[in-house]
């Protein structure tokens, strides 16, 4: 099975769904839960990834910050996977870890990568963008930050 042929890919910590996958017509839904607002974007950022490889082939060492600035929080996670999915094509990298930190509109991250390898990273993918179909950042009732939207492939 390729990444994109499940509808639904999860990873677990405990009972905790940490990020998924949905079905959309022409393109990849994506999800990420947290704890925090801070842990939903790393999330999702995972469940882009996996998008594209399979986040367990990573080895992320290369560093680099990301800053955004949008007037919402649904604004804010466009922004966030675009920079990075910039930063994937412009330096040929794939992202592997993300630490996010969130003040008001403005998100501060540090993301560490490595460089892409086609032979062992097996590319299903290349994501071209971040849109603003389905696009969610709420907290839920439980507690739990859900941060969504469809990626174009």
């Amino acid at each position: 099975m390729t990444h994109t042929e499940a509808s639904t890919i999860a990873v677990n910590s405990g009972s905790e769904q940490l990020w998924e996958h949905f079905p959309h017509v022409a393109d990849i839904g994506i999800r990420g839960y947290g704890k925090s607002l801070e842990q939903a974007f790393e999330h999702i950022a995972v469940a882009m990834i996996a998008v594209i490889c399979d986040p367990a082939t990573l080895k992320p060492l290369i560093p680099l910050s990301i800053q955004c600035d949008a007037p919402d929080r649904e604004l804010l996670l466009t922004e966030w996977l675009n920079a990075l999915i910039f930063e994937m094509a412009t330096r040929k990298l794939l992202f592997g870890r993300f630490q996010v930190r969130i003040q008001g509109t403005h998100l501060q991250a540090k993301a560490w990568a490595e460089n892409l390898n086609r032979v062992r990273h097996r590319p299903v993918v290349e994501v071209k963008g971040a849109t603003y179909t389905e696009l969610l950042v709420t907290r839920q009732q439980n507690g739990v930050w859900l941060a969504q939207c469809v990626i174009d492939v």
